[in-house]
C-alpha cells in the first residue's frame, strides 16, 4: 500500500471510521473499470462486487449498490424509488453529488447524503467488496454493513 492514500480515499477511509464500519481501505494494483477486472484483483466472484453506480432520478442522484454481477434494471429502480424516470448520470453530475469520479464512487464519504439502494443480491456474499474513492481503491464490508452505513434499502434492482 502507498504511503499515502488518494485524498478521496482518506475521506472514506475517515466516513468508514466514523460510521462504525470495520472494512480498511485496500490499494489495488492496477484500475478495475469492470466488476469483473476487480474480481480478478481481489480473488472473489464478480458477484461479490457492489458496483457503486450513480443514477439522475427526477433530477435528484440515487445510489444504486448492484452486485458485479447484474444489470440494473432502470425501470424497476425507478417503480422501487417511486420517481418517473431513471437515467445513467453523467460524469459532472456523479462528481457534484459525490464528490469522488466515476470508477471509485463509494458509498460513504459524499459532501451530503445520497439516497440509496442496495441490491438484495449482495446478502448472498459474505464479504461484499465497495470502491473507496478513487478507481485503485476497495475495502471489504457486508451486505447489512453496506445498508446501515448508507441508510440505504434493500431493494431487488435486476
Amino acid at each position: 500500500m502507498p504511503e499515502k492514500l488518494p485524498a478521496n480515499a482518506v475521506r472514506v477511509e475517515n466516513a468508514l471510521r466514523s460510521l462504525g464500519a470495520t472494512g480498511e481501505i485496500v490499494v489495488l494494483p492496477e484500475k478495475a473499470p469492470t466488476a469483473a477486472t476487480a474480481a480478478a484483483q481481489l480473488g472473489c466472484e464478480v458477484g461479490a462486487i457492489a458496483n457503486s453506480l450513480i443514477f439522475d432520478a427526477d433530477g435528484a442522484p440515487l445510489l444504486v449498490l448492484t452486485s458485479g454481477a447484474h444489470r440494473v434494471d432502470v425501470e424497476l429502480v425507478a417503480r422501487t424509488a417511486g420517481v418517473s424516470k431513471v437515467r445513467r448520470a453523467t460524469p459532472e453530475f456523479v462528481r457534484e453529488a459525490t464528490g469522488q469520479p466515476i470508477g471509485g464512487v463509494a458509498p460513504v464519504g459524499h459532501p451530503a447524503p445520497v439516497r440509496t439502494l442496495v441490491d438484495t443480491w449482495l446478502q448472498k456474499h459474505e464479504v461484499v467488496w465497495a470502491a473507496g474513492g478513487h478507481p485503485l481503491t476497495v475495502f471489504p464490508t457486508t451486505f447489512e454493513e453496506l445498508v446501515r452505513i448508507t441508510g440505504g434499502t434493500p431493494a431487488d434492482v435486476e
